[in-house]
């Protein structure tokens, strides 16, 4: 089995993580060089949103359904519910030009089941290895991408603007990576935006020592589509926060 490259981004909520994973995944998408599947591991379902999808169907439907089953014993035997579960989570993505995305979606039961979700993530991972590039946006923090989406990524980017506050939780994260093993990754860096100067991106990068990939304007046009609803499918190349993401994309393809 192929493994493909694996992008997650985490960071203080406000930030504009969830804008700028979608703006990735667009311009990904258009150079069509790749497949790529983006996954929306934020219970809010804020990616699918950003890029104008609807999801009729999230990974936590599919597991809390499979939960009600368990409990019910309406089960079939291990092959049976893994054939089942592998069907599910196919019919659970949305196809859209240039890309994939699948939603994980809000679990609403009570409990821990591990079998379940080891399950279900073994059968994200297969799928998976059809793609060359999946682009993760997940909560603020980054246990739960472990816990129900995947075991390891290559690539986490931790999103932050200029303040020092959303510095500092960003700086936390990439601790709680370190130090609780919540989830398995090559390399960590910081991704700044919002930023209004160049200056301001060099002072922000210098009240940490996370590794800087780069930084992205602020830009009025974000705010806009952000307060009308708009898919960021559509968002005009020429803008500032689409150019800076094209001259991010291959530092991020080469981390």
């Amino acid at each position: 089995m192929t493994h493909p490259a694996t992008i997650a981004m985490c960071g203080k909520g406000g930030v504009g993580k969830t804008t700028t994973a979608a703006l990735i995944v667009k311009t990904l998408a258009e150079r069509r060089d790749r497949r790529i599947l983006a996954i929306d591991a934020d219970p809010a379902v804020g990616l699918s949103y950003a890029l104008g999808l609807t999801v009729s169907k999230t990974v936590d439907d599919i597991r809390n359904r499979l939960v009600d089953k368990i409990l019910h014993d309406q089960v079939g035997d291990r092959v049976d519910t893994l054939h089942m579960l592998d069907y599910e989570i196919f019919d659970a993505m949305v196809e859209h030009s240039g890309f994939s995305l699948l939603a994980i979606g809000r679990p609403e039961g009570d409990g821990c089941y591990c079998e379940v979700n080891n399950l279900l993530k073994d059968i994200i991972e297969t799928l998976s290895a059809d793609f060359d590039l999946i682009i993760i946006d997940g909560e603020a923090g980054i246990e739960q991408i472990n816990r129900r989406v995947m075991k390891t990524v290559d690539h986490l980017i931790l999103v932050s603007d200029a303040s020092r506050k959303s510095i500092h939780v960003a700086k936390t994260i990439e601790d709680v990576a370190r130090k609780n093993n919540a989830v398995d990754y090559k390399r960590i860096s910081l991704l700044l935006n919002r930023i209004r100067r160049a200056p301001e991106a060099h002072l922000a990068a210098s009240r940490t020592d996370l590794a800087l990939l780069g930084w992205l304007p602020e830009d009025r046009q974000v705010r806009e589509y952000d307060l009308e609803g708009k898919s960021f499918l559509g968002f005009p190349q020429d803008a500032p926060a689409a150019e800076g993401i094209r001259h991010l994309i291959e530092p991020i393809l080469a981390l």
